[in-house]
């Protein structure tokens, strides 16, 4: 069956991350091919997760054709929500998926700093895409706040891949996420958020699980 494959990269990121480049460098070797939309749209300043979902909605083919989201972080998040309300998203693979987002991030900025966010409207952030600190609306808040994880109960075939020394969203978050859905497979692997040392699993995790062509090495 025909697949059409899209990568969602992560939080203050770019697709050319080093994630973003290698699944895509890996999809060109088995001659697949991989949409890697910018989630930054050209103003990471008012970014949202509901942007993020209009934003590849907007890349579905209109021919019905089945897709497979792969996502990273934020981007996992964004993808599992899509799963949830598109019946044409009939896969998700899901890499370190920013689950709990916002009680993992705020309570590192402190609360004195939220409240200056909320109040001024805009806060600095390290964009790693841009190597450089941007702006971000206090919209972002407000708007991830509506996207619960407890809402995404549709059974799509699902398989997360997460470290055990993530440091930015802790195993427990998928663990947790996995335990009530059978149809999501967990695999931990002994890496950290970035999952930089675990490329060549990943792959093979995602070659087998879409049953993609061709040799899974590379």
């Amino acid at each position: 069956m025909v697949n059409y494959f899209i990568y969602l990269h992560g939080f203050a990121s770019s697709p050319n991350s080093a994630k973003a480049r290698d699944i895509s460098d890996r999809f060109a070797q088995i001659q697949t091919k991989l949409k890697i939309p910018d989630l930054n749209a050209g103003d990471f300043s008012q970014l949202t997760i509901t942007r993020q979902v209009t934003q590849v909605v907007a890349e579905f083919p209109h021919d019905s054709v089945p897709v497979t989201l792969i996502g990273s972080s934020l981007g996992g998040l964004t993808a599992a929500h899509l799963g949830q309300k598109y019946p044409q998203v009939q896969r998700l693979v899901l890499l370190a998926p920013a689950f709990g987002f916002l009680s993992h991030w705020l309570p590192k900025l402190g609360e004195e700093q939220v409240r200056r966010w909320q109040h001024e409207k805009y806060l600095k952030v390290y964009h790693y895409g841009e190597g450089r600190e941007l702006s971000l609306s206090y919209d972002f808040v407000t708007d991830a706040g509506q996207y619960q994880e407890d809402l995404l109960q549709r059974p799509i075939p699902t398989l997360i891949l997460h470290g055990t020394k993530d440091e930015v969203i802790p195993i427990t978050a998928s663990r947790d996420f996995a335990r009530l859905r059978p149809w999501v497979d967990l695999v931990e692997l002994d890496s950290d958020h970035s999952l930089g040392n675990v490329m060549e699993e990943i792959w093979q995790a995602i070659h087998l699980f879409c049953q993609l062509p061709g040799s899974c090495k590379i």
